[in-house]
C-alpha cells in the first residue's frame, strides 16, 4: 500500500486491508483504547498499530478524533428533522453560513426532492425547539419549513 509522506493531508490510500478495517472497527468502538490494546485484538504490536493509525490519519481515512457527549445529560431531549424550502436559488455555502452558528442545528444537508435542505435539530423542550425553528427560518431566504419531531430513535450508529 502506498501513501503520501507523513504529515501531508489529503492523499489517498490505495485500499484498506483487513487489518486496517479491524483497527477502524476497534477505534470506532473505543477511541480511547491504547495502541497496545488494539494490537492485541488485531495481532499487531503497539508500534505497528500506531504506524497504521498515523497512515490512516495522514491519508484522510480518519478525519479526526472527537468527544461524543450524551445530549440527554445536557437536557436536550427534544429532537426534530426540519425540511427547509428556500425562495429561489440559494447556494449551499449561504445556507451553511446561515445555520452554522445555531447550536441547535446538529447536522444540515442539501437534498434532492421538493425541499432544498434538511436539518437535524436538538432542543431542551418544545419551546426551545420553536425558538430554534424561528431562528432557522429567519436566518436565510426561507419560504417555509416542515418539521417532524422524533418520538424514539430505533437505530443510531453515530451515537455510542
Amino acid at each position: 500500500m502506498i501513501c503520501c509522506a507523513k504529515g501531508r493531508r489529503g492523499c489517498e490510500v490505495d485500499r484498506l486491508d483487513e487489518t486496517d478495517e479491524r483497527i477502524l472497527v476497534e477505534l470506532a468502538e473505543n477511541a480511547r483504547a491504547t495502541f497496545a490494546e488494539i494490537g492485541l485484538k488485531v495481532n499487531l504490536s503497539a508500534p505497528a498499530v500506531k504506524r497504521r493509525v498515523d497512515r490512516l490519519v495522514d491519508s484522510g481515512v480518519i478525519k479526526g478524533f472527537t468527544t461524543v457527549i450524551d445530549r440527554n445529560a445536557l437536557g436536550w431531549n427534544t429532537e426534530a428533522y426540519v425540511q427547509v424550502f428556500c425562495r429561489g436559488r440559494i447556494a449551499p455555502d449561504q445556507l451553511r453560513a446561515a445555520w452554522v452558528d445555531i447550536p441547535e442545528v446538529v447536522t444540515a444537508a442539501t437534498v434532492t426532492g421538493t425541499s432544498d435542505a434538511i436539518l437535524h435539530v436538538l432542543a431542551r423542550d418544545m419551546r426551545h425547539l420553536e425558538t430554534a425553528l424561528e431562528r432557522i427560518r429567519s436566518s436565510a431566504d426561507i419560504e417555509r419549513s416542515e418539521s417532524v419531531v422524533v418520538l424514539s430513535n430505533l437505530i443510531d450508529r453515530m451515537r455510542p
